[in-house]
């Protein structure tokens, strides 16, 4: 069911997941497009994610978008107020001066993710919430694979060091799936479509910068999703199976490296299984703190990373 609607303002909008920002020239959407976007989420009772670019908006601009229930993602360098700030790397996640009560995106190639990690200890002791994206997961190796336990492992050292403080940053890494007890995945598709500059609604961000072609509706026409049930968790065999509930299940990776919306890559399904078993160490290690910690979860010791490994048994 459709709960958000994101409304991408301008071309060089930042990206706040694992698509590249392809637009190299300041494209604003029309005026009159984003009051008929603004009135499509109050028709369809949805929550507005408007993703800035780094320059200031006109006036009105800023006049609509206060007159919708909304979140606003903005670039480090943006000088407004936000609900999610995006790092584009470790010298802006260094630097930054932040706030408690933001959440905050770094996007990170998984070379400088292996080389900088320590960094993360620093700074979530200073915020609430970190999302890390490694927007190149899809060029995992077995060695990185074997990288990327490593470093989890060694990130939840330093979050045990910050609950002996007193201190519950959430990291999506790690934190996510302690708390979770059912998927909570990107849903793009089916809870959540894209308005881009040009007027037409995307899948996600990504598909827009992928190619404009690939809309599924415009502001006149309304949304025109082909096969919109592929969009589902109960109609994608593996996800639907799994309980590496964390895992973002990003529907552009999956078109981009299996061709089919609704089935990850090898890469993805690992990365994500490596981040469940890092949290299920994380939580018996916080239980040895705290013995009634999160006292209703459990994250079982599965033998697979894979769950293609054994779809036999689904």
């Amino acid at each position: 069911m459709l709960q958000y609607l994101i409304i991408v303002l301008d071309d060089t909008s930042i990206s706040y997941c694992h698509y590249s920002n392809k637009g190299l020239e300041n494209r604003l959407i029309g005026l009159e497009d984003l009051k008929a976007g603004v009135m499509f989420a109050m028709k369809e009772d949805l929550t507005v994610q408007f993703v800035y670019p780094s320059y200031d908006l006109p006036q009105e601009y800023k006049n609509i978008i206060d007159t919708v229930r909304h979140s606003k993602i903005v670039p480090a360098v943006h000088k407004e107020h936000a609900d999610v700030v995006v790092l584009d790397g470790w010298i802006q996640l260094r630097t930054y001066s932040y706030e408690l009560n933001v959440a905050y995106v770094l996007r990170t190639v998984k070379k400088d993710f292996f080389r900088y990690y320590t960094v993360i200890g620093e700074v979530i002791s200073k915020i609430s919430r970190l999302n890390v994206i490694i927007t190149d997961i899809e060029t995992f190796t077995e060695k990185d694979f074997e990288a990327y336990q490593c470093v989890l492992s060694r990130i939840s050292f330093q979050l045990e060091d910050l609950h002996k403080q007193g201190k519950t940053p959430q990291l999506n890494l790690l934190t996510d799936r302690l708390m979770l007890s059912r998927m909570n995945n990107c849903n793009s598709g089916w809870e959540s479509v894209t308005l881009a500059p040009n007027g037409n609604f995307y899948v996600c961000p990504a598909f827009y910068y992928e190619t404009e072609n690939d809309s599924i509706g415009d502001l006149k026409s309304g949304l025109d999703i082909k096969n919109s049930q592929l969009y589902r968790l109960d109609h994608a065999p593996l996800c639907r199976n799994c309980d590496a509930y964390q895992c973002r299940r990003c529907i552009y990776l999956n078109r981009k490296m299996t061709n089919e919306v609704n089935t990850p890559s090898h890469e993805q399904c690992v990365v994500a299984h490596l981040e469940r078993n890092a949290s299920r160490l994380l939580l018996s290690a916080l239980r040895r703190q705290i013995r009634e910690f999160l006292p209703g979860q459990d994250i079982k010791e599965l033998v697979y990373l894979d769950p293609l490994d054994i779809r036999k048994e689904f």
